[in-house]
């Protein structure tokens, strides 16, 4: 151990297992304190100048424009932009109008999803204590937490917060909850002794207080060894800053198909403008044909739409409290194959139940969970009869000294005082116990509090025993193993017994049974002391002696009832969970066994003490991690990332805040820290486990959805760019099939439509039986390209061949543009219903069980026949007005691509049966 003292003014470090590893004393020379009078004045002074104040940074907030202008960094709304200018450039004033107007759109859209996500770093900061009781110059003074400095002496008592991390060397019944910190479901118990081990977890550290951790019971003097951002809160806030956000999988996908299409339409003008020079076509005319093929290629509707689904679907996980603050989010939780989930408040109810109580002759059990009163105390086994006076005398002897010994009250359902006390005074009230008379029946003289080095309280009262002489009754309750040390002889069915070693052997197999399932295991005894000896201010320690044994209780924080059946329903969804927790192993491993979690148990400082192969090659088969520090909540999910795995993870303190930001959906708890939820992409405002799962069916019935349309969208794109090139190559339509107007009324109108009534299509069947997508896994796969490529090639046949046909046998180019363009409405509306599924044919009942397709193709249909026959369309499209003749053949062609279509459905279902 080293120690170093800086002529600049700099605090000393502590080296090899850190401060937590020397005697108060040790600490107290090492700073060159004297804890009675504390730091000087001057000396403060220059260490604050030093090493500066006790806060941690602040991350700066970008200013709005310029995250407007990041909304452009986008490969659509880049390639909209260039499209819109072009458009300018050629005077094509209603086009290039449309475009920016649809850039504006998608900006404000994205920066106003983007503005509803604050800093988790300042909600950190905001989260510190503002003022800390300290001695300086001798004298207790009280200051902004912001001056503290390492050496400074701090007074902590219950209800304070301790504002900087700091070594005790004080200590009186003090307990902190470090929940928030460390995932401790029950408040820490403190004292002064220094720890062997090498870089414990603050979970260890039992002599050590950490900043923005509420004292719950008792006091303490700590001497403040790490400020700001030295300290454990400041160290997440550093993991903050250096985690980022990954990108989302559809928005990678949307990047990576508007680059195809760039390039696909870039290549396309090259074989346009070549083959025009050469047939000595004017620039201008090749100009605007090279605009109505980029407006063409450009899926200008697919941002919107993409936006309309994913605000839609937010809207629906709102109602069921699932609240996503960034739409991408929405998708992402279709592709999630491994939940690491908190375990307290999340699987479980963050209520401590005692649930079984063994007298030195009997077995109780307790029905009902958390703080409510409901439930009952049922004799299940012993020499007491079920039922009896006797079964009923049994249980108040052995729960009596858990009421009176006891500083916390029940009201209106709530625990005011220590959760723990708190959840045996239920246990009180299912075994019919009034606690406020039981308590007024024994009036309290003195008080022994709970101290971690004898683990154990009593108290001190009046009492009269069964022969009516009066006496001091002792109540004490505490850890079993500690109680039971002390205990001389047993309160066996209301006559004290020997505590003889069959009921040691049998109190010992039972504490070590309760243990191994997960339960908090508490003892409880009593001794009648002489008025005449007994001095209040003596040393109440001496007196907790020649204990009569009275009962253990075990306790539990129990699960969730929709637990078990939550995580059923994501492991038959292929989605592998795991439980992550800052308790210990084995209770985390026995309520993993409870609601279905199958694999081993590991400590976080092991698996991170593994070498990133053996990580690899284990992950699979752990299903439960306790103690974890942040860092090991970050390293599982960057262990899961490397192996393929869709991530999402569960929490709600701050210690789970850099895990939450760096998964790919951070899910925080309603009920969390503004930390947690601030890190997250999601929240869960009824911080139950079952609506993620919820979620994750919601967010694979809308990425399906989003598919169908993605599968539209590539088909009309393909189509468009193979019929300009088509017509460019065989000079058809002067390389022009489509007018700019008409290409905006197929995307606008047609697309759009469609769009919406895939995006909000009915749940494909089977969809949560199915394995997650692999990280990584593009939409434009082997099936998808060749289904698409297939149908734009046949329909660009189709429609080149119309054009031609208008051309040739009906007079003109325009009638030809016409039916085409006809043609082309209704290939589309064959096209929707076929991208429903890949394989399935359209030619069964439930094709038409979609309210909105239906619909949607119905208004199609007619729109198709109106823009050819209504004058004020024709003007606005460019169209001529068609007989019933010339729209048979449209209708030809659409028949057509229905029957091309289900033969390739057809032989792709019987390859893939092969």
């Amino acid at each position: 151990m080293t120690v170093r003292s800086d002529s600049a003014g700099q605090a000393p470090r502590a080296g090899g297992d850190g401060w937590y590893a020397r005697s108060p004393e040790e600490v107290v020379a090492a700073f060159g304190v004297d804890t009675a009078a504390g730091l000087s004045a001057a000396r403060a002074a220059e260490l604050l100048a030093a090493n500066g104040p006790n806060a941690l940074p602040e991350e700066r907030r970008t200013p709005a424009w310029r995250r407007f202008l990041a909304q452009y960094r986008s490969y659509m709304q880049l390639v909209l932009v260039v499209a819109a200018i072009v458009s300018l450039v050629i005077q094509e004033w209603t086009t290039a109008i449309l475009l920016i107007v649809l850039t504006l759109l998608n900006a404000v859209v994205g920066l106003r999803q983007e503005g509803k996500a604050e800093s988790a770093m300042n909600a950190l900061k905001s989260m510190m204590k503002t003022t800390a009781r300290v001695r300086r110059d001798g004298r207790e003074a009280e200051i902004p937490a912001e001056q503290l400095v390492d050496g400074d002496v701090v007074l902590i008592s219950a209800g304070d917060q301790v504002p900087a991390d700091g070594r005790l060397v004080e200590a009186s019944a003090l307990q902190i909850d470090e929940s928030a910190l460390t995932g401790e479901s029950v408040p820490a118990a403190k004292d002064t002794g220094p720890l062997a081990g090498s870089r414990l977890s603050p979970g260890d550290q039992t002599n050590t207080a950490f900043m923005n951790t509420p004292v719950t019971h008792g006091s303490g003097v700590m001497v403040v060894t790490a400020t700001g951002a030295d300290t454990e809160l400041g160290k997440i806030s550093g993991m903050l800053s250096a985690t980022e956000k990954e990108v989302p999988p559809l928005t990678k996908e949307l990047d990576r198909l508007t680059l195809w299409i760039t390039a696909a339409a870039g290549l396309t003008m090259i074989v346009m403008f070549a083959l025009g020079r050469q047939r000595d076509q004017a620039w201008d005319v090749l100009f605007v044909s090279a605009v109505s093929l980029a407006i063409a290629a450009i899926p200008e509707a697919l941002p919107t739409v993409t936006q309309a689904i994913l605000s839609v679907g937010s809207l629906n996980l709102a109602k069921r409290n699932a609240i996503v603050k960034e739409l991408p989010s929405v998708e992402t939780l279709a592709f999630t194959s491994a939940i690491n989930s908190d375990k307290t408040g999340t699987l479980t109810m963050n209520q401590m139940t005692a649930v079984e109580v063994l007298s030195p002759t009997d077995r109780y059990t307790v029905s009902g969970t958390g703080y409510g009163l409901a439930g009952k105390v049922h004799h299940a086994a012993g020499s007491t009869g079920s039922g009896s006076a006797g079964a009923a005398a049994g249980i108040e002897d052995a729960i009596l000294p858990y009421v009176v010994a006891s500083d916390a009250k029940l009201v209106g359902g709530e625990v005011v005082g220590d959760p723990t006390e708190g959840a045996l005074l239920v246990l009180a009230h299912k075994a019919g116990l009034d606690t406020d008379a039981t308590r007024d029946a024994f009036p309290r003289l003195a008080t022994l509090p709970f101290d971690p080095e004898y683990k154990l309280m009593a108290t001190f009262h009046s009492a009269t025993d069964p022969s009516g002489r009066q006496v001091v009754r002792c109540f004490v309750k505490g850890a079993a193993p500690a109680v039971m040390a002390r205990a001389a002889s047993a309160l066996a069915a209301g006559e004290t017994v020997p505590w003889d070693a069959g009921l040691l052997r049998r109190a010992e197999s039972q504490s070590e049974r309760m243990g191994s399932e997960g339960r908090r295991v508490m003892a409880a005894a009593t001794r009648d002391l002489d008025p005449d000896e007994f001095d209040p201010d003596g040393d109440l320690l001496a007196y907790v002696t020649e204990l009569r044994m009275a009962s253990l209780v075990g306790m539990v924080d129990p699960p969730r009832e929709e637990a078990r059946a939550a995580v059923a329903d994501a492991q038959a969804a292929h989605i592998r969970v795991r439980l992550v927790t800052g308790d210990d192993v084995t209770t985390g491993a026995a309520i993993a066994r409870q609601i279905g979690i199958p694999g081993e148990a590991v400590l976080g400082s092991d698996f991170a003490a593994m070498s990133e192969e053996e990580q690899l090659a284990r992950i699979e088969g752990i299903g439960v991690v306790g103690r974890v520090a942040p860092e090991h909540k970050v390293l599982l999910a960057d262990t899961l990332k490397k192996k393929g795995e869709v991530v999402a993870m569960t929490g709600d303190g701050v210690n789970d805040a850099p895990a939450i930001k760096a998964a790919d959906i951070g899910i925080a708890m309603g009920s969390g820290t503004d930390v947690a939820k601030n890190a997250g992409r999601m929240i869960l405002s009824d911080d139950n486990f079952a609506t993620i799962v919820y979620a994750v069916e919601q967010g694979r019935t809308i990425y399906d959805n989003l598919t169908k349309y993605i599968r539209f969208v590539l088909l009309l794109l393909v189509t468009f760019v193979l019929t300009f090139l088509g017509a460019t190559v065989f000079n058809i339509a002067a390389g022009e099939p489509f007018t700019p107007p008409q290409v905006l009324w197929i995307h606008f109108v047609v697309n759009a439509s469609f769009g919406f009534a895939l995006g909000f299509d009915r749940e494909s069947a089977g969809l949560m039986r199915r394995r997650p997508r692999p990280r990584g896994e593009s939409v434009l796969t082997r099936p998808v390209l060749v289904t698409v490529g297939l149908g734009g090639l046949a329909i660009t046949i189709l429609l080149l061949g119309l054009i031609t046909l208008g051309e040739t046998h009906f007079g003109d180019i325009e009638t030809g543009r016409s039916i085409a363009f006809t043609a082309f409405s209704l290939c589309l509306i064959v096209a929707a219903f076929e991208c429903r599924s890949e394989t399935e044919s359209v030619l069964t009942t439930s094709t038409f069980d979609s309210k909105q397709m239906n619909w949607v193709a119905l208004a199609q249909f007619v729109l198709a026949v109106l823009v050819t026959q209504m004058d004020g369309f024709s003007r606005v499209l460019g169209t001529t007005e068609i007989d019933a003749r010339q729209f048979g053949w449209a209708l030809l062609a659409a028949v057509a691509l229905l029957l091309v279509w289900e033969l390739g459905k057809l032989v792709a279902r019987r390859s893939k049966a092969a």
